[in-house]
């Protein structure tokens, strides 16, 4: 585990293949398990949030559990995870925050970069990782591989954890898609595409999930360009609820998936990306335990999200 005090920098080297600059802190700090995941730590020694970027090859099985890159949220206990995996049913691409269009368009063909049974999301090396007195921060390069095996996009992606004491957690999600390969559309639908959460796989059991929008009588079927979205489910019988907030600057057009009794939500929006351009999408995830706060509450926390209160 790293540990860092105030004011004392480090320089170290991540799987060999980063250099990266490491900014002490007293809340949060960084423990790295093998070439499998990295976790932001809390004060108290549990991981809030699980980097996770293994990827073998050695088998067909463990080609397909490591093909994506994702954020599990750990539960309280700092060892169960509020977040579906690899191992969920009846859908095990859905794994934690994560994002993926299932028919991503380059060179004339469909990418399915979704299920990723054919393609690939591969952790390339650490920009950054950093934890400071707010917070901490996990930056990392990423290349998607289409079907053909070639890159289609260049993903410099970015978590980056707040500290909260009223919340489980505040997490900033902040990513840089690049075409590096010809021009790139992302394609799908509201239930195969997007920017998504998924919680674990108890609330596909349990069938818990409820959602909250920032209006009465929102349909998001029909409904573009939803400012925020709260879920609520129960994990390990405890209520959690999620919101989801869209940034302003987002891509117009987004259509929700936010309807689903197992918990998966968030946007999805068609987007070109002319060769060598970049597209930026920018979302926070709020995770708070308990039933979801009014909607008042809700529309508040988005307002401070906007004003870079937190």
């Amino acid at each position: 585990m790293f540990h860092f005090q105030r004011s004392v920098l480090f320089v170290c080297c991540i799987c060999g293949v980063a250099i990266v600059q490491l900014q002490a802190a007293d809340q949060f700090s960084l423990k790295k398990v093998n070439s499998e995941y990295l976790d932001i730590v809390m004060s108290q020694g549990q991981p809030v949030l699980r980097y996770v970027f293994a990827r073998d090859t050695s088998t067909p099985e463990r080609t397909f559990e490591t093909a994506k890159v994702f954020a599990h949220v750990m539960a309280s206990d700092g060892i169960s995870t509020l977040t579906n995996g690899p191992d969920g049913e009846p859908y095990p691409h859905h794994r934690g925050i994560f994002l993926g269009w299932s028919k991503l368009k380059h060179g004339g063909k469909d990418h399915d970069l979704w299920h990723t049974r054919d393609t690939a999301q591969v952790h390339q090396k650490f920009v950054e990782i950093r934890a400071d007195g707010d917070g901490a921060t996990i930056t990392s390069l990423i290349d998607w591989i289409g079907n053909h095996g070639e890159r289609v996009i260049e993903e410099t992606r970015t978590y980056r954890v707040a500290g909260q004491d009223e919340v489980h957690a505040v997490i900033d999600f902040f990513t840089e898609l690049k075409a590096v390969n010809g021009d790139v559309e992302l394609n799908g639908d509201p239930e195969h595409a997007g920017i998504q959460f998924r919680p674990s796989q108890q609330v596909a059991e349990n069938e818990s999930a409820k959602y909250v929008f920032h209006e009465v009588g929102i349909d998001p079927r029909k409904q573009l360009d939803l400012p925020w979205v709260a879920a609520t489910f129960r994990v390990d019988d405890q209520a959690w609820t999620v919101q989801h907030m869209s940034h302003p600057g987002n891509p117009r057009g987004a259509r929700w998936s936010a309807y689903r009794n197992y918990g998966r939500f968030g946007p999805f929006t068609v987007v070109n990306i002319p060769a060598g351009q970049v597209q930026v999408f920018r979302y926070r995830f709020r995770v708070a335990s308990g039933e979801s706060p009014s909607r008042e509450q809700l529309a508040d926390q988005y307002e401070r999200y906007l004003k870079g209160l937190d």
